[in-house]
């Protein structure tokens, strides 16, 4: 039998359409002369340099212009999954070309998510962190390339006329009366552009490819603008700045990107994509393989908005306390609300990779991060809705150990005491005057177990004047604690939680749910504001059990039959909040 070559993975790795594609480039050996200095550049940068040792390349490109959200992480995991998979490099690149809109504040945020998320940008020796901006003079001798070729030049129409002449989807544009000017009354026309003197929208330097295309994308598509407005990193620099669907490629190429993944909503942009790097190959800038462009349904998820503008509406209007709010889709949101890069992983493998646009429902997302913290998180006990419970026959200062597992399901995780005394809280729920059918736990009359602890008999109960129940009286059995010889003398049906009145440690929760009230907000309403969810956030104090009086921020929990629960960054030693992150059952459908 043949060794398997390097690039094959095993049977176990999730297959989709894109691997499929990159098993048969590799195959097909379309990179094994590849060359890679150590940095990104053009045609000359890598002339001398060694092969690439990197099977293949990808990266993850966001614009620092905001917050990462749940859309983000299956690029994420996408892109550096399938570069750790098949022995390659995945560069994090900042398309940093609006200076108007990016910040470094978002520059960290998306370094600390992707690393959240596990991974990092590292190749052997090298450190692929990348911006765009770094690119900026070699886009520009690119611009320069192409209006030396014939194959750009500068426009003088206002937008408004330029986007007339554009033509419709059946009828084809008209020719700009600028596209015919010589080479060199182009070079001087793109010259004033970068002077500065011209004002914003004064001149665009445009490609010159088809205004009869059917594709609109390929009718002399605009590559540089006017702008003058000071970047995050080149500060006033320049004046001039390239569109994204020039930037793009170029950026690519210069990283020696061999599969540049994207959405569906960059289809129509691929023939320019090809165009653009054979353009530039052929004047001498760049050399093959050059990299191609594949697109992928991104992520449509119900209950949720994860356009930029909204998500930024919702934080400005205060809808929501900022970014970071856990009922945002947010990766800063998620992570404050007890989302685990486990459970993203998870639900980014259930998913998959497809070409089909498709909605996946939320519950698809809680279910993953039930799975996965049902299996990391120590169960704890939680009172959320507190009335006193009274053992009236156990003695005033009596304190008694009862032994609870750490986890169900593991032993090894050991057991922790929880103290039994006279008076404990109890949910309200676990008591009805009046039973409904079925009700198995206290009412006048009734025996249930304590959890862990022993079996008791309720005998009477006390109401305000509202006719709230207050107080709840019971008497315990002495030979029926839970682990001793009389454990299974009385047979109950009920078993409910409790933690002591002394002992316990009182709370804040935060009782998260949806943000929006309908599957796809504003799709039957006027706005999607209109389908907030008044009821995605409520707050309660609560009292835990005592060996949560030490809990730190961020450490996480199941409160048994209540959910699972993250301690809030915000959260002290005097003031403990606590998020939930997930219930243990969807309660929507």
């Amino acid at each position: 039998m043949a060794p398997m070559s390097d690039h094959e993975i095993k049977d176990d790795l999730p297959s989709n359409f894109i691997r499929s594609i990159i098993d048969r480039n590799l195959n097909e050996n379309l990179y094994q002369n590849k060359k890679w200095i150590g940095s990104p550049g053009g045609a000359s940068h890598h002339a001398n340099a060694p092969l690439d040792s990197a099977k293949i390349r990808t990266r993850f490109p966001p614009e620092p212009n905001g917050y990462l959200h749940i859309g983000h992480a299956k690029s994420i995991f996408l892109n550096f999954g399938l570069a750790r998979d098949y022995k390659g490099a995945c560069h994090l690149r900042f398309d940093d070309t609006n200076p108007e809109k990016e910040d470094e504040e978002y520059v960290r945020s998306i370094i600390d998510n992707v690393q959240w998320l596990g991974f990092d940008w590292k190749f052997k020796d090298e450190d692929n962190l990348y911006y765009a901006s770094s690119y900026f003079s070699f886009m520009h001798e690119a611009a320069l390339s192409l209006i030396q070729s014939g194959d750009a030049y500068v426009d003088q129409q206002t937008a408004d006329e330029i986007r007339e002449n554009r033509g419709t989807l059946t009828a084809a544009g008209k020719n700009s009366p600028y596209r015919q000017q010589t080479v060199d009354e182009n070079l001087t026309l793109f010259a004033a552009m970068k002077s500065g003197k011209q004002p914003d929208g004064a001149m665009v330097l445009r490609a010159k490819i088809d205004m009869a295309s059917p594709n609109i994308n390929m009718r002399d598509p605009a590559i540089y603008r006017i702008k003058h407005a000071e970047h995050h990193r080149t500060g006033n620099d320049w004046c001039i700045y390239p569109m994204y669907t020039f930037a793009h490629p170029i950026e690519d190429a210069l990283e020696g990107i061999t599969h540049s993944i994207c959405t569906l909503e960059f289809e129509d942009q691929r023939p320019f994509y090809d165009w653009l790097l054979t353009k530039l190959k052929n004047n001498g800038l760049l050399t093959d393989p050059l990299p191609k462009q594949h697109e992928f349904a991104r992520l449509n998820l119900t209950y949720v908005v994860l356009s930029k503008r909204r998500l930024i509406e919702l934080v400005t209007n205060q809808h929501v306390s900022g970014w970071d709010d856990p009922r945002m889709p947010t990766l800063v949101g998620a992570k404050r609300r007890g989302y685990t890069p486990a459970g993203f992983k998870l639900f980014t493998d259930r998913i998959g990779v497809s070409k089909a646009d498709s909605w996946i429902d939320y519950v698809t997302l809680e279910d993953a991060m039930r799975e996965v913290l049902n299996t990391s998180c120590d169960r704890r006990v939680a009172v959320l809705d507190p009335i006193k419970l009274v053992i009236s026959n156990y003695a005033e200062d009596q304190v008694e150990d009862c032994f609870a597992p750490n986890h169900p399901q593991d032993e090894s995780r050991g057991k922790r005491v929880i103290k039994l005394t006279r008076e404990l809280w109890i949910e309200r729920q676990d008591f009805m005057i009046e039973p409904e059918k079925k009700y198995f736990r206290l009412y006048p009359g009734n025996q249930v177990r304590l959890r862990y602890g022993y079996v008791v008999n309720c005998t009477g109960y006390d109401v305000d004047k509202k006719g709230q129940v207050t107080t709840v009286y019971c008497e315990y059995l002495p030979d029926t604690k839970s682990g001793s010889a009389g454990a299974d003398s009385v047979k109950v049906k009920g078993n409910i939680h409790w933690v002591s009145c002394k002992h316990a440690v009182e709370a804040k929760v935060n009782l998260y749910d949806r943000l929006f009230k309908v599957e796809h907000p504003g799709a039957n309403s006027e706005s999607y504001l209109d389908d907030i969810n008044e009821s995605s956030l409520t707050s309660i104090t609560v009292q835990l059990e005592e060996n949560l009086v030490n809990i730190k921020p961020m450490d996480q929990f199941q409160f048994e039959r209540h959910g699972y629960f993250i301690c809030d960054p915000d959260s002290s030693s005097k003031n403990i909040i606590m998020n939930r992150t997930v219930t243990l059952r969807d309660n929507w459908k």
